[in-house]
């Protein structure tokens, strides 16, 4: 039995809340956690309305301890002056690189500062000038490590840059240290936050094919083995942060076939986890998988007779051909995603439960039909008689825009998006190209 599991059931509670008290208890500092519970989060942002009229949305309220700019990452309508804060992101990046006059507290405070203002602001234009300073300065505070909190600062700011700027290049620079961090530091915050800057740095700044399978590889190392690859034995936020980028980059790399058997082992392996915010992100990744399994049919192959009496038909619908086989003993992987998404041991809490049973209920669909992505219906339509089908989770940009989440690999993104963005994710949607590209427009107007 896995370690990871027989702790939870020895001492009666789950690996996870433990993780995450450890982690929050030493990565405290104002209300800026280096690592939110992903079960937790990941419940807030899935949580869905049992009516099959109702539709999903996400909701991309932060909390903040600052100023307005964090009222702003609070999703609140705070109007402030562009000068002002311009201003204040200029003596931020002064701060930042002018090493010789600046102190541990005081870099800590500028690098928190600086993120948060590029979270709730598009800010290419006042960073780009500065970037090789910034970057430098951010390395060594991740390197030196004087402090975790300045540490998971710089790391939680170097992410937000790499979004903000659109580099091909940054990759390059910054590689090698967030490998030796994910795999030497002591601080488990450290750890976390490295593997979420590595995977946006690999898929936004410059990362090639074979370096982003590289990395997948390290990342289903310290699934496999429970944290242990990287000197996090049990440690559920570690397993949660290679999960959740592997997933990232598998959105990445057009033909996962060779990598799918490997991958599809290490993350039926931890359905079994006692973390639900490992198992949810597991379940996400399978489903991710089955949907990757598919590619349009081309022009010049045979075309079976569809039912066009299916509920699930989709008329004019791009039709789609399984090209192989994600896992062998598909029976029995649905008769576990049965039971997780029906679970209702009490040893674990109701919001818990109730984040297993909304992300596996839509998990198991698309295991069953891989055409079927998050938040899928099969309620029928009174008047069609059609399934309601995908595209209910949904994302408000603004008053008349949102943007339907209907397949994991845009789910994916979404997801990577807001943990590095927060609230800013919407404002950086309508601003920067390369989140909206990232994320490609399937929108429609609001009546």
């Amino acid at each position: 039995m896995r370690d990871l599991r027989r702790q939870a059931l020895e001492s009666h509670k789950t690996v996870s809340r433990k993780a995450r008290s450890r982690v929050a208890s030493t990565t405290a500092s104002k209300s800026n956690s280096a690592a939110a519970s992903p079960a937790t989060s990941r419940a807030a942002s899935r949580s869905r309305q049992e009516s099959d009229d109702d539709e999903d949305y996400f909701s991309d309220g932060t909390a903040w301890s600052t100023t307005s700019i964090d009222e702003v990452l609070n999703g609140e309508e705070v109007n402030i002056p562009e000068d002002a804060w311009k201003s204040e992101l200029h003596t931020r990046i002064e701060q930042i690189t002018n090493l010789k006059r600046s102190s541990t507290e005081g870099r800590t405070e500028s690098l928190n500062a600086y993120a948060h203002i590029l979270m709730a602001r598009y800010a290419k234009e006042e960073v780009q000038g500065h970037v090789s300073e910034l970057v430098s300065s951010m390395l060594r505070s991740i390197r030196q490590e004087t402090t975790e909190s300045e540490a998971v600062k710089a790391l939680k700011a170097l992410a937000v840059t790499v979004v903000t700027l659109d580099s091909e290049s940054i990759y390059d620079d910054v590689a090698d240290q967030l490998k030796r961090s994910i795999q030497s530091s002591t601080s488990i915050a450290i750890k976390v936050n490295a593997i979420h800057t590595l995977g946006v740095s690999a898929f936004f700044a410059g990362a090639g094919d074979d370096e982003i399978l590289d990395i997948m590889t390290m990342f289903i190392e310290i699934i496999e083995s429970d944290g242990a690859s990287v000197d996090a034995q049990d440690e559920g936020n570690v397993v949660i942060a290679a999960l959740e980028e592997w997933g990232l980059l598998a959105t990445e790399i057009e033909d996962l076939e060779e990598e799918t058997e490997t991958a599809m082992e290490a993350f039926v392996e931890q359905l079994e986890s006692a973390d639900s915010g490992v198992q949810i992100a597991s379940g996400e990744n399978i489903a991710l998988l089955y949907e990757k399994s598919l590619t349009p049919q081309e022009e010049d192959e045979d075309a079976r007779e569809e039912d066009r009496d299916d509920p699930e038909h989709v008329r004019n619908g791009q039709r789609m051909v399984k090209r192989y086989t994600v896992y062998r003993r598909q029976d029995q992987l649905l008769h576990t995603l049965d039971e997780l998404a029906n679970i209702s041991t009490r040893r674990i809490s109701k919001k818990d439960r109730k984040a297993l049973h909304s992300s596996f209920a839509d998990i198991r669909n698309s295991v069953e039909k891989p055409t079927r992505g998050p938040a899928y219906s099969t309620a029928l339509h009174e008047e069609t008689g059609k399934a309601y089908g995908a595209g209910r989770m949904k994302v408000k940009i603004n008053r008349n825009v949102e943007v339907r989440i209907d397949k994991w690999w845009k789910l994916q993104r979404l997801n990577a998006l807001r943990r590095t963005l927060q609230g800013g994710f919407t404002h950086h949607y309508d601003q920067n190209e390369l989140v909206s590209t990232a994320l490609p427009f399937s929108m429609s107007a609001k009546r």
